[in-house]
């Protein structure tokens, strides 16, 4: 049981910072600063094929720091500012930081 925390919390960690590893994502969380947007438009924005955005929202919501809702066909995704919170945790507990 302990040693299954302990992988959790890595992989949990290791989602994290591979969230913010891509040019793309960084662009979506940039787009995303300014409030949440519909997946269209971060697709008219970014100029990329619908499979290779939903890899990208795939990889930030499973990281936390992105979260997504439902609205008809179409998803709306925002910053999670609990998720960039842990995030944020997560480096400083890393680094020793306070």
């Amino acid at each position: 049981m302990r040693g299954e925390l302990v992988k959790n919390k890595y992989i949990e960690t290791a989602e994290i910072f591979k969230a913010f590893c891509d040019e793309n994502r960084i662009k979506i969380l940039e787009m995303l600063q300014t409030g949440e947007k519909c997946g269209c438009k971060l697709l008219e924005e970014l100029n990329v094929k619908q499979p290779t955005l939903s890899h990208h929202m795939k990889i930030l919501c499973d990281s936390g720091v992105v979260i997504g809702r439902k609205e008809g066909k179409w998803m709306h995704y925002s910053i999670s500012k609990q998720g960039a919170k842990i995030a944020l945790e997560t480096l400083h507990k890393l680094i020793n930081l306070k």
